[in-house]
């Protein structure tokens, strides 16, 4: 079992976070995920057709987290919100990457609901998952970049487990260590909003969402729901 942790001084900093966890259990990655495929397809299509565009920074999801970024020391336009960057992205190549089923289910999730996500193959990581601001001694190795090691800033809100940091700047990057791959069986997966009194329901819809493209593929899934009143969940 892990907990997941939002240390008291993030809380206090952003009273109307809100994080959903999404776990799945005896996860099959190497399967054929049609689902998840059709999403895809579907955000592309209307993209393509003009009838949606995907949020950017002028979007209030999207500034809520630039607004953010700055706070902690962080140029967003230099250094951008997972969902920022694949907005972007799909918004200048005209279709999302394609990596693996579990993460592109949540990719499509993330830029179809404008909230920023990511997620982390349990079976690699070391203790408890702590949100929280780095003291800048915390080490990071980048997804992608396995020789390469990096220090956060004093300050920089990451998510950590007793082995280093898995995602930097709040939801910029995440660990190569704690990668989601077609093997890995056992993952959280992570939505968030910093407005849950304005964006809670757009966060709840994408949770059931991401959950319903996972449990076809999966023993078990389970939606578990992180903010300043329920500072702790386990999973």
């Amino acid at each position: 079992m892990t907990d997941f942790r939002l240390a008291p001084a993030v809380a206090d900093a952003f009273p109307d976070t809100l994080v959903a966890v999404v776990t799945a259990t005896g996860l099959r990655g190497r399967e054929d995920w049609p689902d998840t495929a059709v999403a895809l397809e579907e955000l592309e299509r209307q993209l393509a057709d003009g009838a949606w565009q995907p949020a950017d920074e002028t979007d209030p999801r999207i500034e809520a987290w630039h607004n953010a970024y700055r706070s902690f020391g962080t140029n967003p336009r230099r250094i951008r919100p997972s969902v920022d960057a694949l907005g972007r992205r799909l918004a200048k190549k005209g279709a999302l990457p394609r990596i693996n089923p579990p993460v592109d289910s949540y990719n499509a999730v993330s830029v179809r609901h404008g909230l920023p996500a990511g997620a982390f193959d349990l079976g690699q990581v070391t203790g408890d998952v702590d949100i929280r601001y780095a003291d800048g001694s915390e080490e990071f190795i980048p997804l992608g970049e396995p020789d390469t090691v990096e220090n956060p800033k004093p300050g920089e809100i990451i998510y950590a487990d007793t082995g280093g940091v898995l995602t930097r700047h709040w939801n910029h990057r995440d660990a190569h260590r704690t990668r989601v791959t077609e093997d890995s069986t056992h993952v959280a997966f992570i939505l968030e909003t910093l407005h849950a009194t304005r964006d809670g329901h757009l966060l709840k819809a994408a949770a059931l969402e991401l959950q319903e493209l996972l449990a076809p593929h999966a023993q078990q899934t389970a939606v578990h729901h992180l903010g300043p009143t329920r500072s702790r969940i386990t999973v």
